[in-house]
């Protein structure tokens, strides 16, 4: 990483060795871990033993354990899931809006960590990944394999965007790439993908909203919110220049309403994206650029599962 502004494609291939205990979910109607060939939500006598249950009506008689059955004196069965392989697609945001950061990194740097965290999980796991790397005005794929070379390759596109970011940019940006982005995700995966999407979700729009219900209504959905905390700690005094990729403006920060419009409309907008996880039934997990991103992605899976599980 160059002083958490850039990344390269070597320090991107370095993390392969941090990617090794993650773990991500799955929906909860199939209460597994998503790890390597995933456990499908089909019952049946399969490869991998799944949990003991009570017997209900339509049960096939030969998955009754008649020793457990013996012991509580009611009918038992052994439930199987069997393996079946899952594509994983990331997208991962590198517009101008990531390219903030008050500490640590840029929200693009974040991003790009948590991407190829991720991909060298995947492809541990013996699944094939590829992925979207959004910029401002066009979007680069690399179709799934499962190799260590594509992974490199995804690493070095997602390296080259990181790269091309500049603050005094003053190309016109495309408002509508996520959705565009997320509508070539929908037209691949049909059914049983794993699709993370890694962004600030900023110029997120209903139509937004509507593809990531769709697309969760048959695949496993994961969204990493990239934030910086600055906006919900605003300084007392000095100033912000925020822009939407052209003109600039400059805001006070000495001025109290300033701060409180400032930090009210960015807790507004967290709530709302945080809501879609009840609304979509999809993890929307919040990833700080201002820590460390392996340890942070380690903590929410683990949370994420953990919520699952309760289910």
């Amino acid at each position: 990483m160059s002083g958490g502004v850039y990344v390269s494609t070597e320090g991107l291939v370095k993390l392969e060795t941090q990617a090794r205990d993650l773990s991500f979910v799955q929906k909860a109607r199939s209460h597994q871990q998503l790890a390597g060939r995933m456990n499908s939500t089909m019952r049946g006598r399969g490869l991998t033993f799944e949990e003991l249950r009570n017997y209900l009506p339509g049960d096939d008689i030969r998955s009754i354990d008649w020793r457990v059955t013996a012991r509580t004196t009611r009918p038992v069965v052994r439930v199987y899931s069997e393996e079946k392989e899952r594509p994983a697609l990331i997208v991962v945001d590198q517009r101008i809006n990531m390219f903030f950061g008050s500490r640590r990194a840029m929200k693009s740097v974040t991003a790009a960590e948590a991407a190829m965290l991720c991909a060298w999980r995947i492809l541990g796991s013996g699944d094939r990944v590829g992925g979207f790397v959004l910029g401002d005005t066009d979007t680069e794929e690399l179709k799934p394999h499962r190799s260590r070379n594509a992974v490199i390759a995804f690493a070095d596109r997602i390296a080259t965007k990181n790269n091309e970011l500049r603050a005094n940019a003053g190309a016109s940006r495309e408002t509508s790439q996520l959705d565009a982005v997320l509508e070539t995700v929908a037209t691949l995966a049909h059914h049983d993908h794993l699709i993370l999407l890694i962004s600030d979700l900023d110029g997120h729009t209903p139509r937004t909203r509507d593809l990531l219900l769709r697309l969760s209504s048959r695949n496993d959905v994961i969204c990493l919110l990239v934030y910086d905390p600055f906006l919900l700690a605003l300084p007392s005094s000095g100033h912000i220049v925020v822009s939407g990729g052209g003109p600039q403006a400059e805001l006070a920060l000495k001025t109290a309403s300033t701060r409180s419009s400032i930090d009210a409309f960015a807790r507004s907008r967290g709530r709302e994206l945080l809501a879609w996880q009840n609304e979509l039934g999809l993890p929307m997990l919040p990833i700080s650029a201002a820590e460390e991103t392996a340890p942070q992605l380690r903590r929410l899976l683990e949370q994420s599962a953990w919520r699952q599980r309760r289910r």
